[in-house]
């Protein structure tokens, strides 16, 4: 049986792994081979899919910003769809990735209304929708919606979607986490040294308008706190040179690392953070954080004034509860200044700092029980075995 696979950005690359890895363990258990082809990263490659495109690093948040990436993106989604037109899969499963993903879902309802598909981690409509003719559209080509929130679930449910509420797989993906202290013993971290995780950039476009107030914030820290030590997970190898150019600008004393991102944050005193499924991986390991976010000035004002759009809170952490368990400081609050108080707040105040790891416990209970991947596998080769039938 064949699945086809549809998720970009390095957050989807990951979801997508983890899932292809559960979709693999259990097709062997029940004896069927699976073969599965995807548009995705190198992490579900070393999953076991097949790439078609590889679009981890084709994205962007914004109007203005996703311009660079619309040729990408379509001749990425153009070849997707010529694959699914000449060899249709028994299955869909789409991945957020909401521009793509929509226009392929409805790809396949027009031409191929008999290959059902699934949308595992809707795009996040039901946190901020703009635009109600997206949701409607995802309803209506999506067989089955497996929801990793709860409120994504009532939202979709709602209007009119077949909702499983499965749970976050980060629950899942965090299981194999170091303690703080394994972590900081692998790096090298000394017991009296202030490690401090800086997140700027997933995305090309974060390194102009995240990393310098990133920085700036450090470079202050750095000042008032001596014994402080910067650790910087690379998301993708391409940053490194930029990321490295800025550490030296600014004068941090801060190591740059690919691929041991879960020691840097189980190691941490604190992060600084874009917003992103990045602040889950943080509140999951108990590391207090403050998040910041940026889109360009005219991005911000169009989106403000003209899609009418309002966002309670951006964060993961702060929607699945719907309070501010974390500070986050979005566009114009995005200031040095703003992420230095906080972080000096929750570093040097235990009192802000055990109610951010009570709130965290908190979030937890709304993410789901250990298995969400299983689950979601599960799901998925059922609706399978229906098709067979």
């Amino acid at each position: 049986m064949r699945i086809f696979i549809s998720t970009g950005e390095v957050s989807g690359d990951l979801q997508g792994s983890l899932l292809i890895t559960a979709l693999k363990r259990q097709a062997v258990a029940i004896g069927l081979e699976l073969e599965i082809v995807a548009l995705g990263g190198e992490k579900m490659v070393e999953a076991g899919a097949i790439l078609l495109g590889n679009t981890s690093s084709i994205g962007s948040m914004g109007i203005l910003e996703g311009l660079p990436y619309v040729l990408p993106t379509f001749q990425v989604q153009r070849a997707a769809i010529a694959s699914l037109k000449q060899d249709p899969p028994d299955l869909v499963v789409l991945i957020d990735y909401m521009s793509p993903n929509i226009k392929i879902g409805t790809y396949m309802k027009q031409h191929l209304p008999d290959v059902p598909v699934i949308y595992y981690i809707a795009p996040q409509e039901w946190a901020w929708s703009v635009n109600f003719r997206r949701t409607d559209k995802i309803v209506g080509f999506t067989d089955k919606l497996l929801a990793i929130f709860p409120q994504e679930a009532r939202y979709f449910r709602e209007k009119g979607a077949k909702v499983i509420w499965v749970g976050h797989p980060l629950v899942d993906g965090m299981q194999d986490a170091p303690s703080r202290q394994a972590a900081r013993t692998t790096l090298g971290i000394a017991p009296e040294q202030i490690a401090i995780a800086l997140l700027p950039a997933s995305r090309h476009q974060e390194l102009k308008y995240l990393l310098p107030i990133i920085f700036q914030a450090a470079q202050t820290l750095q000042a008032k706190l001596p014994e402080v030590h910067f650790w910087i997970p690379l998301s993708l190898e391409v940053y490194r040179q930029p990321i490295e150019e800025a550490i030296e600008r600014y004068g941090l004393q801060a190591t740059v690392v690919l691929g041991r991102q879960k020691e840097v944050f189980a190691a941490a005193d604190l992060a600084i953070s874009k917003s992103g499924t990045v602040n889950l991986e943080l509140a999951l390991l108990n590391v207090p954080q403050v998040v910041v976010y940026r889109l360009s000035t005219l991005t911000a004002w169009i989106a403000r004034n003209i899609l009418k759009g309002s966002i309670t809170f951006a964060s993961p952490p702060n929607l699945v509860v719907m309070k501010p368990i974390v500070p986050e400081f979005l566009q114009e609050q995005a200031t040095p200044e703003n992420i230095i108080q906080a972080a000096m707040e929750l570093l040097l105040n235990p009192r802000r700092r055990q109610q951010t790891l009570l709130d965290y416990e908190e979030m937890r209970q709304s993410l789901g029980e250990v298995g969400v991947c299983d689950r979601a596998a599960q799901e998925i080769l059922q609706m399978l075995s229906e098709t067979e039938d």
